[in-house]
């Protein structure tokens, strides 16, 4: 996609901070980091999302994303990570192409769990939700 900031980054079109890559995926700093250490990892190939992804590089990102983890806590001496994506408009997917969130986590830092980004559990019980999967 010609106009797609990652891409660009991809091309070297635009200056990065890339911390890792190999010939799938490539990790640099976010610009606007909310922690220190902030990585975004993004697909080579153009991919909007995670669905998107072929099945062989679906099984090659979670090893990527292990591997940067590592040199985070290696590099850094992070106490944890949050890590994630946001799937689509509607999650808060600001730039349409695919990019995972790698946030090093520090004692004391004042960030939140998983658990804080969204607290709306709707209007169904659990069970109700259940059965509809049946």
């Amino acid at each position: 996609m010609s106009d797609c900031i990652f891409c660009k980054i991809i091309k070297k079109e635009i200056p990065s901070f890339q911390i890792y890559e190999d010939d799938n995926f490539l990790a640099f700093l976010d610009v606007h980091p909310h922690a220190k250490g902030h990585t975004i990892i993004i697909p080579k190939n153009h991919a909007r999302l995670i669905s998107d992804l072929d099945e062989k590089k679906s099984g090659l990102l979670i090893p990527f994303i292990k591997n940067v983890m590592q040199l985070l806590k290696t590099k850094l001496n992070s106490d944890g990570f949050n890590v994630g994506w946001n799937n689509g408009e509607k999650a808060g997917q600001v730039v349409p192409h695919l990019h995972v969130h790698i946030m090093p986590r520090y004692s004391g830092d004042g960030g939140g769990s998983m658990h804080s980004i969204i607290k709306n559990p709707g209007e169904l019980s659990v069970q109700e939700v259940a059965k509809l999967f049946k």
